[in-house]
């Protein structure tokens, strides 16, 4: 991925953290997935709501897609807990450069090396890249 590509959307999910009624952090991971490999980013992406899930110690999650709600658009999901639907991470699946990007928002009170370090230990990341 080029440098400028990077790091406009690196500029563009910071701006989307700013200060709301929840304070956010986020994560860009950047796979080695590409364009025909939907399965695989979708498989990526249940095991991403576990480990979110785990640090955020919301207990258990279940994902929202998209194009199950009209308040959202396609390639943009969320994950909920079983118990009262409380928002726990929302993310949005890019395709650059041929590859998969995975942005991540998230409730700020995780602790952001420890989530980006056991995210990169997954299969079909190349790397993360923590906002802010």
């Amino acid at each position: 991925m080029s440098e400028t590509v990077d790091s406009d959307l690196y500029t563009r999910t910071k701006a989307l953290l700013e200060p709301g009624d929840v304070e956010l952090l986020g994560c860009i991971v950047h796979t080695t997935l590409g364009g025909d490999e939907d399965l695989e980013m979708h498989e990526l992406t249940v095991a991403i709501n576990e480990i979110i899930a785990d640090h955020a110690e919301k207990g258990e999650t279940y994902i929202e897609a998209g194009n199950d709600d009209t308040n959202f658009s396609s390639n943009q999901f969320q994950g909920l807990t079983l118990d009262d639907e409380a928002f726990v991470w929302e993310c949005q699946q890019l395709l650059r450069n041929g590859t998969f990007d995975l942005v991540f928002y998230y409730e700020a009170d995780v602790e952001q090396d420890a989530l980006a370090a056991d995210l990169s230990d997954l299969d079909g990341v190349d790397r993360v890249t923590q906002v802010p």
